[in-house]
């Protein structure tokens, strides 16, 4: 299903960021250019994001600093 219909990104798309480290709808625009034009699908990938777990969000969470939970989650991804 299309979440973003400006760009053609579907959720499968999105949920694919998401996994990637990208958890907010800001990360998710940069990463596909999602929720940049029109701004309708911002709330849907909102919701799509805040259903899955986000490693960094984990990290902050157990009261790594906001910076070090980033950096831990793209040295993991690499």
């Amino acid at each position: 299903m299309y979440v973003c219909s400006c760009f053609g990104v579907t959720e499968k798309q999105v949920k694919e960021h998401a996994e990637a480290g990208a958890c907010t709808p800001r990360q998710i625009a940069s990463a596909c250019k999602a929720g940049t034009d029109c701004g309708s699908c911002v709330r849907r990938i909102q919701a799509l994001l805040g259903r899955g777990s986000c490693p960094r969000r984990e990290l902050v969470d157990q009261g790594v600093p906001a910076f070090t939970a980033e950096t831990t989650a793209l040295s993991e991804a690499a």
